[in-house]
């Protein structure tokens, strides 16, 4: 598995150095914000997402999730386009499964990829979500391999994106004593960006676990801008997490990220 993740990186570097090195107009820092805030552009990008949640269970535990985010899209036909997107959690988390414990390490990786038309006037994606059971430490992943469905949809008018994305995953193999995965996720967002990069987003993250009946809702407002360090764009995004779940999720928490872009 290591194996694997080491060579999609490695692809996905010579790829995003293939295209950067071909010279061509430069896109506005607004033009980028919205390519952005939809989830399936056709924009290669490397988001550093950091979550840090505080107040977890009975023990008052903390839990700092650093997600790599990378988002490479491939044209299939001059019709259609597939957008990949990894997500690969490095978890710390301390006091969450007992008093004055630790764990750190992998979680479980999640594979989205969307096939989306090149010209629509809704912009919409559907394809595969898998769940691969990378965790280093027991805790920190569900040891099931998971698949399913996933479906995107936004409209983008002005500067403004409202949208949405949904998934559902059920496990087919992995640790037979380790609880099978059937959840839904529905994350639904809104946007508005300004000329200058620098943009406004409200999205919630609303899980539901079948298994063992369990919601949990995320609120996050995000207010982030696009900048540039020499010839390296960059987006900036930071805003708190507001949880409505039974007990043992967090009371609240952070979001930071950091998103490498390359424009086409």
């Amino acid at each position: 598995m290591k194996k694997i993740i080491t060579s999609f990186f490695g692809c996905s570097f010579i790829f995003i150095q293939t295209v950067i090195a071909q010279e061509k107009p430069a896109e506005s820092a607004e033009e980028l914000a919205k390519k952005l805030a939809n989830p399936i552009a056709s924009l290669i990008s490397v988001p550093f997402q950091s979550n840090w949640d505080v107040g977890i269970g009975q023990y008052n535990g903390s839990k700092m999730v650093l997600n790599i985010q990378p988002v490479v899209p491939l044209t299939l036909s001059p019709k259609m386009n597939l957008i990949t997107r990894w997500i690969v959690p490095v978890v710390s988390q301390f006091d969450v499964t007992g008093d004055k414990t630790s764990q750190s390490g992998l979680g479980d990786a999640v594979i989205t990829g969307f096939f989306s038309p090149s010209k629509s006037k809704i912009t919409w994606g559907v394809g595969p979500a898998i769940i691969l059971p990378i965790a280093t430490n027991k805790f920190l992943g569900g040891k099931k391999l998971a698949i399913g469905p996933s479906v995107v949809a936004l409209k983008q008018s002005g500067p403004w994106t409202v949208g949405g994305l949904a998934n559902h995953v059920f496990s087919i193999a992995g640790d037979k004593n380790r609880s099978d995965i059937s959840a839904t996720f529905l994350n639904p967002f809104v946007s508005y960006n300004w000329k200058s990069g620098a943009g406004l987003t409200f999205n919630a993250e609303y899980t539901h676990d079948w298994e063992n009946d369990i919601d949990v809702l995320i609120i996050q407002p995000l207010a982030s801008a696009v900048t540039k360090f020499g010839k390296q764009t960059v987006s900036f995004g930071l805003g708190p997490r507001f949880h409505f779940a039974p007990g043992g999720h967090a009371n609240y928490g952070i979001r930071a990220a950091v998103t490498l872009v390359f424009p086409k």
